[in-house]
């Protein structure tokens, strides 16, 4: 026997609005019965968990110990400059300069997560 990931549960400050950030990042749809005051909100992924907001009355105070890593379908370079636009903060830059190497960001309540190449990217590097 063993256990099925569920979802991945993320504590903020605005469950709704962190969200909506997050569902424009994935470009994925909330649950339908999600609004605005929502104490707990989903993002629906196409596959596996869902994304699960969880408000609490603390924010965040340290590093993440885990967090998200995205594999975006257009440059890791131009999915950085999207989610810059949707809201989110520039925290580190672990690029190569023959191209490998990631971006770390965080989203609007200070969660870090990663940008990594595009498949695009890293078959580009294998020719």
């Amino acid at each position: 026997m063993v256990s099925v990931l569920q979802n991945v549960a993320i504590d903020c400050t605005d469950a709704y609005e962190l969200a909506r950030f997050w569902s424009g990042v994935t470009g994925r749809p909330l649950h339908p019965e999600d609004g605005p005051g929502a104490r707990e909100t989903q993002v629906m992924l196409a596959e596996g968990p869902v994304l699960h907001f969880n408000q609490v009355p603390e924010g965040k105070t340290i590093k993440n110990r885990m967090h998200l890593c995205l594999r975006p379908e257009t440059s890791r370079d131009e999915e950085v400059d999207r989610l810059l636009g949707l809201g989110a903060v520039f925290v580190a830059d672990h690029r190569d300069p023959d191209g490998p190497g990631w971006v770390v960001l965080a989203d609007p309540e200070g969660n870090e997560f990663c940008v990594l190449r595009s498949e695009s990217d890293r078959a580009g590097a294998d020719t």
